[in-house]
């Protein structure tokens, strides 16, 4: 029987999100839609003569993600915590990247994967979409009827389609409580790509706003996107800041040579310029040690490390980092006292590519570029050990907040940050960092915060202690205080 109802609510499902996509790419009434909405919710609730009412296990909550796992720090975040808590947590998303080992090792985190499904190879775009729409809808479906019941399902929109109206299916079949966590808007990361008139971005605004008014709470990024929710959307969420987790910290000396001494096996850049001075000494382009278990000191008129990380898409600009470190280099030319650079830039995505032919062209003296992927447990580590940071994060919807920022911040690194939105709900201008406009801006920045290095007493230095000193919360001290209350008040 059990098989006769999964049957019938794929049909359902199916037909449901196909015929949404059809209703609104050949602009036909919105209240068509709507009756058809209230149509197949009315014939899914008859099958539960057939399956009864689920209550949930009440320490049994799924974690879901149609992305990649590895890259999803903040619902590894959710997990993680869920389990501190005795929950038993199922992680459902894309095995791509390793996860953390915090939840790879974890025994009350199990990772059930599911596969990045592609739609036809040949005929219209809209068809592709709506076939890959439709087949990832029933591989998602599968998967979360033959698992075990949760109290909860937290989920991360983007992306919302097709999981929002999925995973709210099956929810209603369960009796199982949705929360959203909701990290942006999909369909204004889809219209960087489309523009915001292209017809499947129009579904997708409308996907978000339909769907998730039905979800039991809300999460959200920032107090602008709660605001916005709440206006636009009549969406009621609580904002759940990301916070950095306790390994976000300052990396002490003898780590840093470490993974300088493992980073230069691979990345020339992190060489030093100079031969050892004995057998016994070991060099990198940042630090020193002589003996094996010699003190481990900064390499004499050491580079300045800059680092940023980024998912290479299109909310940002990598060439507004490149323009300014031409200017930057004009200046070490022109006879300003700065020291070197080494810029690392971590991360994967689709305009990687692209970024690193324009890097390759550059001809600099005085700064070295690479473009690594780090281990989930080097990342912060390299964080830790950084000068200063850039984030060119923009944000499609102007409403989220970039997590690299709040990782930096985790590990007392000052930030230069482009300029947008709600950017100000977490970067303090002039007192754990500076905002840019635009190349130009951020060429002067540059220049101002490292004239004195390596020394601590100028501008940058302060913008670190002021980090230090700031006190910041912690992610699990945030989530026990925001998230724990919403999972234990359902579960009275």
């Amino acid at each position: 029987m059990a098989g006769v109802v999964t049957a019938l609510v794929a049909v359902f499902a199916v037909s449901f999100i196909a015929l949404i996509v059809g209703v609104h790419v050949t602009e036909l009434h919105t209240n068509w839609c709507l009756l058809l909405v209230i149509a197949v919710f009315l014939a899914i609730l008859s099958v539960y003569s057939f399956i009864g009412c689920h209550q949930g296990n009440n320490r049994h909550v799924c974690v879901l993600v149609l992305g990649d796992i590895g890259r999803s720090p903040r619902m590894q975040y959710h997990a993680v915590s869920l389990s501190k808590h005795g929950y038993n947590v199922s992680f459902v998303g894309f095995l791509g990247t390793k996860p953390h080992e915090d939840v790879s090792a974890n025994e009350k985190i199990t990772i059930i994967p599911i596969s990045e499904v592609k739609g036809l190879g040949v005929g219209p775009k809209i068809l592709k979409y709506v076939t890959k729409v439709v087949l990832q809808s029933l591989q998602l479906l599968y998967t979360l009827l033959n698992m075990k019941d949760h109290s909860h399902v937290l989920m991360q929109n983007p992306p919302g389609l097709p999981s929002i109206a999925v995973t709210w299916l099956v929810c209603s079949l369960r009796g199982t409580k949705l929360i959203i966590d909701w990290h942006n808007y999909g369909y204004t990361i889809m219209a960087l790509t489309h523009g915001q008139k292209h017809p499947i971005v129009r579904v997708a605004k409308w996907y978000e706003k339909f769907f998730g008014r039905f979800s039991s709470h809300n999460l959200c990024v920032t107090t602008a996107m709660r605001e916005d929710l709440l206006k636009n959307w009549k969406i009621t969420a609580t904002t759940l800041y990301d916070k950095p987790p306790l390994l976000f910290q300052e990396t002490p000396l003898e780590c840093q040579h470490k993974l300088f001494m493992k980073m230069a096996k691979v990345y020339p850049q992190f060489q030093a310029n100079s031969e050892p001075g004995g057998e016994d000494v070991e060099l990198t382009a940042f630090t020193q040690r002589r003996g094996s278990t010699g003190a481990v000191s900064p390499a004499g008129k050491r580079p300045a490390l800059l680092l940023s990380s980024t998912s290479w898409t299109e909310d940002e600009d990598f060439s507004i980092l490149l323009k300014a470190l031409e200017d930057y280099e004009d200046f070490v030319n022109g006879g300003d006292s700065l020291p070197d650079l080494v810029c690392v830039i971590t991360g994967k995505g689709p305009q990687k590519e692209y970024y690193t032919k324009m890097i390759d062209s550059k001809s600099f003296k005085h700064i070295k570029i690479c473009t690594p992927w780090l281990e989930a447990e080097d990342y912060p580590r390299l964080l830790g050990s950084a000068d200063l940071g850039v984030c060119l994060h923009t944000s499609s919807s102007g409403l989220d907040l970039p997590m690299k920022v709040v990782d930096m911040f985790g590990c007392c690194l000052p930030v230069c940050a482009i300029h947008f939105q709600c950017l100000h709900e977490l970067v303090k201008h002039g007192k754990n960092g500076l905002i840019f406009q635009d190349s130009k801006e951020l060429a002067f920045q540059l220049k101002s915060l490292l004239s004195d290095f390596p020394s601590g007493e100028g501008k940058l230095g302060l913008f670190r202690r002021n980090l230090r000193s700031s006190g910041q919360q912690r992610w699990e001290e945030n989530w026990d205080q925001t998230v724990l209350p919403l999972l234990t008040a359902n579960n009275r």
